[in-house]
């Protein structure tokens, strides 16, 4: 299992990135995860279903099964949020992991830039950001790819994975 992130400030594309990344990645035969950084305030349940009323009843956890997928939320009730290192525990083997969000970690990542956000860089103040995805020159000597250049993306994420668990 390879690891990979995508960084960038909010607005900047990552998730539409994504989108197009995956089922790319998916026609070069590779089978592909993804974990996703959210605010502390996110749900993925409904009110009036079952699973948020045991939620909302104090279940610590609750697992959700169907014929065609199943979900297990954990409620975290005041403990602190777990490090990307246990979250990746929980994940079956894939060839590559794809990390959207989570920043200020130590994995490899590639940084998607839009100029019209007027956000600055990351890169230069992140070592650990290897390539750039943008709709303008980074500054700086780092591997660029466009913001459409979705091969070029893939190539590069490819390019700069690491296996996982290092």
């Amino acid at each position: 299992m390879r690891l990979i992130g995508l960084a960038g400030w909010s607005g900047a594309g990552k998730t539409t990135l994504l989108a197009r990344l995956i089922p790319l990645l998916n026609a070069r035969g590779l089978v592909v995860s993804t974990v996703k950084h959210a605010h502390h305030a996110f749900d993925i349940d409904q009110p009036g279903k079952d699973s948020h009323t045991h939620r909302q009843a104090g279940a610590r956890q609750v697992l959700v099964s169907s014929a065609n997928r199943w979900a297990l939320m954990t409620e975290l009730r005041g403990a602190p949020e777990p490090p990307l290192a246990d979250l990746l525990s929980k994940l079956d083997p894939v060839d590559l992991v794809i990390v959207e969000g989570f920043k200020r970690d130590a994995h490899p990542k590639i940084e998607v830039h839009r100029a019209a956000n007027g956000k600055p860089w990351l890169h230069l103040e992140d070592p650990t950001i290897r390539a750039v995805a943008s709709d303008t020159p980074p500054p700086g000597p780092i591997p660029l790819a466009g913001l459409e250049e979705v091969e070029r993306v893939a190539d590069l994420m490819l390019a700069h994975a690491v296996p996982w668990p290092s």
